[in-house]
């Protein structure tokens, strides 16, 4: 490691690390503008020159280019460095138009901070500014071209770290232009990083203009929680309301940055249409009534049938606190259903997720950057968790191979090699790249429908031909991760991904990644009872076992597929109380609602997918915001010690007063709570209190053997044939943007969300007699998802694609996939 001077201070660094980080180190800031930890060095803006006085190099040379050696002495301070950067910082600012005023940057702008400590102050220039025409980027990121000092971070950002090539520099000399050939949405759903990367007012965050300054925030350490990744960000409140969010950086999951669902998904909770009032049969009551007799009501229930007539039903968007509460409630009602998934499969790929992965084969979000092969399996990461592609194509910009098995067509901001197998054969195809793996199993049925596959791939081209290329790379890999989605996936290809990776982790450094459908289920899939559903609470109803329902975050008519039996079933019930921060569907109907707090107002402990707990930090004081308070004017003149809305509590809390529990639980801490789960799911047996979890997160999962890590190896649940040549595969699938719960209520990603369309590949078109732009309803006549035809050649054989969109009707089908009659597919007008 080599040693050097910089200041007079003495340092040892790794090799290859750049002077400008060495002196960072050390505690000595040198200037920066164009050098990003994330980008890399690229010498464009000059501003970072120090002298070296010893050594191989010397003179005025730029610190971000220059890798540490033995031997240097080098002075950030010299006279003739300093003087080089004040001259370099007063030409940047030649055709600025000094706008700090009125500039949303301002507070946190690299460009104001430099200027001062570079000792640049006065204005000289008295020439004509040259200006630029902004353009319209969308509704998250705002363009002011006029205030660039050309360092290229953004087309750097955008274009080789993204993958993106609609935004980048464009002309010469002093036209050099940063933006798009013409006005438009940005592609990318990583965008809204440009407010970040960039270091002046350029682009800046277009929902949070005007919002205030950075001084006048509360800033807090905060948790994605709009996917399973759980990226570490930074809330910004202000007037009891979150205004903006930013990435934070993180060395295990998110890097420097997060995805524009993550940023952006935040609104649900300062919403003007967040209920905040407690409701009893439609009429408004207070917090406190509506708890005493949504008590009463549970009491003479369970007086009268026995506490087994008594359900309760979370969500992964619960925390931990939250499902610690839930399963408190039913085990002090012994027999009592309670269920945090929406549904029986949901439940069992988390569960089979979580009994697979443990500490010898998972790896983190930050380790697949270092892969050198990647096989995604039924994983859709755009869409499904957006920073997974970003981690991805880190890899294979290191030179990594990349292959998708999935039937959609999927997209990937770099080359990969996608194969495009049915649904059913996911799990046989991933069987088929790792030959020992069907060996050991000696699975007759993998082998058959292998060769099923094989078949039906002559019609595409090269099939046979890719399938022994992705082989070979496999075979020639040193540490190969393996990527399975668990949303359209059946428990056989979550089990035979972990099979693949524990076979080669015999010779090779391998790694397991799942991606699962909700901030909370890899928690929710250590707690969960899988014998018990929202399905088996639902016969329950409708066999009148089950006589009161408590629904906690959670909202069926989101995710259950059959609308009409869900409304005659919660029919029947004496009792239906909704526990909720959203105005959903739920609440409405219930007997009582009340209004919990959202995790920004409490806080709350989520487990991500790799199996680190994180705790999200309370981000604003509780209440309604003073904007929506005062309604554009002065808010109420109230002498009161709490603001308006200031009475609601949190969703553990209330489940815990409503469970039986009395005052002395709900009086309890979070963590006190929280300890309650230790016996349920020994992963947690080590978590410390909430406010002593570390902010990189505290690693559940147990070492391969121990209790409660080991999944079914040997047996894995059947998988299903390939659907017959009269049956059609229907998978419903999750988009960037409108088909998360929390994100699609915010209005700025809104029109970010595509169109509903059902995707197919030509061939099924034409089976069908359907032409691209053709309507189709397929389902029941009265409750069909009807939506315009897209052909797309990716899209695996006699499957069709159709996305969860809110407002759209997708909720037809029992599961997903679906196996659908084509007499079920009709052409509408």
């Amino acid at each position: 490691m080599p040693k050097l001077i910089i200041d007079d201070r003495e340092i040892e660094v790794p090799k290859g690390t750049k002077v400008i980080d060495a002196a960072e180190k050390l505690g000595i800031m040198i200037p920066r503008f164009c050098y990003h930890p994330a980008l890399g060095s690229v010498g464009a803006c000059r501003v970072c020159a120090v002298k070296f006085l010893e050594g191989r190099v010397k003179g005025i040379q730029m610190s971000c280019m220059i890798d540490a050696e033995d031997g240097m002495v080098v002075s950030t301070i010299d006279e003739e460095a300093v003087a080089f950067r004040k001259r370099v910082i007063e030409l940047l600012m030649i055709n600025h138009p000094h706008d700090c005023p009125v500039c949303d940057e301002g507070g946190h702008c690299l460009l104001q901070d430099l200027t001062v400590s570079g000792g640049h102050g006065l204005r000289f220039y008295k020439g004509n500014k040259k200006t630029h025409i902004d353009q319209d980027l969308g509704p998250l990121v705002q363009h002011e071209m006029n205030r660039c000092i050309k360092c290229y971070r953004c087309s750097r950002f955008y274009q080789e770290y993204c993958g993106y090539y609609d935004l980048g520099v464009m002309q010469i000399g002093s036209r050099v232009y940063y933006g798009r050939f013409r006005d438009g949405v940005l592609e990318s759903p990583f965008a809204g990083n440009l407010s970040d990367v960039c270091p002046t007012g350029v682009y800046t965050d277009k929902p949070a203009r005007y919002k205030g300054r950075r001084w006048d925030f509360e800033r807090t350490p905060s948790v994605c929680i709009h996917c399973g990744l759980g990226c570490l960000t930074t809330a910004s409140a202000r007037y009891r309301a979150v205004v903006r969010q930013e990435a934070a950086f993180s060395e295990t999951t998110n890097g420097h940055f997060i995805c524009d669902r993550g940023r952006f998904g935040f609104y649900y909770a300062s919403d003007s249409d967040r209920p905040r009032q407690a409701g009893i049969d439609g009429r408004q009551a207070s917090l406190e009534a509506a708890l005493e007799s949504a008590k009463t009501k549970i009491d003479e229930i369970v007086e009268r049938h026995g506490r087994k007539a008594v359900a309760w039903a979370g969500s992964p968007r619960n925390s931990l606190e939250t499902m610690a509460a839930l399963h408190q409630a039913g085990q002090g009602n012994s027999g009592t259903f309670v269920s945090l998934f929406p549904s029986e499969r949901a439940s069992k790929n988390a569960k089979a997720a979580v009994l697979r992965l443990n500490k010898n084969l998972g790896v983190s979000l930050k380790e697949i950057e270092s892969a050198d092969f990647i096989l995604a399996v039924g994983a859709d990461p755009v869409n499904e968790a957006p920073m997974l592609a970003l981690a991805m194509r880190q890899a294979w910009r290191k030179g990594a191979f990349v292959a998708a098995i999935d039937p959609r067509p999927v997209n990937l901001p770099f080359e990969f090699q996608h194969l495009a197998v049915p649904q059913p054969a996911l799990a046989s195809a991933t069987a088929s790249l790792v030959k020992p793996l069907s060996a050991a199993k000696a699975n007759e049925k993998l082998t058959e429908l292998c060769s099923a596959i094989i078949d039906k791939g002559k019609d595409c081209p090269d099939f046979e031909t890719a399938l022994s290329e992705i082989r070979k790379r496999l075979e020639k890999a040193n540490r190969p991760v393996i990527v399975c989605g668990t949303d359209i996936v059946d428990v056989c290809a979550i089990n035979l991904a972990a099979n693949a990776a524990e076979l080669l982790s015999a010779d090779k450094d391998a790694g397991l990644f799942y991606t699962l459908t909700g901030p909370n289920s890899f928690a929710a899939g250590l707690i969960e009872n899988q014998k018990v559903s929202f399905e088996t609470i639902l016969a329950g109803i409708e066999g009148e076992e089950i006589k009161a329902l408590i629904l906690t975050e959670t909202d069926p008519f989101v995710s259950f597929h059959d609308r009409k039996r869900l409304v005659s079933a919660f029919e029947k019930l004496e009792l239906l109380v909704a526990i909720d921060y959203l105005d959903s569907e739920a609440a409405k109907k219930a007997n009582i609602f009340l209004p919990s707090e959202t995790v920004f107002e409490i806080g709350g402990v989520f487990v991500n997918q790799e199996g680190r707990a994180r705790y999200f930090m309370p981000a604003l004081k509780k209440g309604i915001s003073i904007e929506q308070a005062g309604r554009g004017s002065h808010p109420p003149r109230v002498f009161d010690a709490r603001p308006a809305g200031a009475d609601l509590l949190p969703a553990w809390r209330m489940v815990s007063i409503l469970g039986g529990a009395g005052e002395q639980v709900s009086t309890k801490g979070a963590s006190e709570i929280v300890g309650s789960l230790r016996d349920k799911a020994p992963g947690l047996a080590g978590l410390p209190a909430r406010n002593a979890i570390p902010r990189e997160g505290h690693t559940v999962l147990s070492m391969p053997g121990e209790t409660g890590t080991q999944g079914a190896v040997d047996n894995p649940d059947p998988i299903e044939d390939v659907p017959p040549g009269n049956r059609i595969c229907v998978l419903t699938v999750e988009n960037t943007f409108g088909t998360e719960e929390l994100s699609s209520l915010s209005r700025c990603l809104q029109g970010l969300a595509k169109k509903a369309s059902a995707v197919m590949h030509p061939e099924t078109m034409e089976s069908l007699g359907l032409v691209e732009g053709d309507r189709i309803a397929i389902g029941p006549e009265e409750n069909a998802a009807v939506a315009p035809v897209v052909a797309d050649k990716r899209t695996a054989p006699g499957t069709i694609v159709l996305p969860r969109l809110t407002g759209f009707q997708w909720r037809v089908f029992e599961r997903s996939p679906a196996f659908v009659e084509k007499k079920a597919i009709r052409k509408v007008n």
